[in-house]
C-alpha cells in the first residue's frame, strides 16, 4: 500500500515530466523557426485598405535592412517599392501558410503606414 508521500511524489514527477516535454516542444519550435532565414512580413495600411507584404533577404539587402524603418526609408526615398503581396492558403500538407500571392508596387504616400506583421503560420519564400 502506497503512502501519502509516495502518491504526492508520483504526481509531482508526472507534472514535472509533462512540463519539461511541453517546454522542449516550445523550444524546438522556436529554434526551428529562428533557424530558417526567410521573409519578413509587413502590413501596409492606407486610408482605403490593408495588405500584407513580404521582404526577402535579397530585397532587404537592396533597401538597406529588413525592418519597418528601412522599408519606410525606401518608400520615402524612391517613391515606390516592388514587393510580394502575401495571403493565407493551404499548403501541400494541408496546413495553413502565408504564401506569396503576386508582385505589387507600393507607391509612397503621406497617409501610408507600415507595421511589422506577426503570424503563427509558416511563411513561404517566393520562388
Amino acid at each position: 500500500m502506497r503512502t501519502l508521500t509516495t502518491l504526492a511524489f508520483a504526481r509531482a514527477t508526472r507534472r514535472l515530466t509533462a512540463t519539461l516535454v511541453a517546454a522542449g516542444a516550445i523550444l524546438a519550435f522556436a529554434f526551428s523557426a529562428a533557424a530558417e532565414p526567410g521573409v519578413n512580413l509587413f502590413k501596409i495600411i492606407t486610408v482605403r485598405d490593408e495588405i500584407v507584404v513580404g521582404v526577402g533577404p535579397k530585397e532587404a539587402e537592396a533597401i538597406g535592412g529588413n525592418d519597418v524603418t528601412a522599408l519606410g526609408r525606401a518608400l520615402k526615398g524612391s517613391g515606390e517599392l516592388t514587393v510580394w503581396q502575401y495571403a493565407v492558403r493551404k499548403g501541400a500538407d494541408g496546413e495553413l501558410e502565408q504564401a506569396p500571392l503576386r508582385r505589387i508596387s507600393i507607391l509612397g504616400h503621406d497617409s501610408l503606414r507600415v507595421e511589422p506583421y506577426a503570424t503563427r503560420l509558416r511563411v513561404v519564400a517566393p520562388k
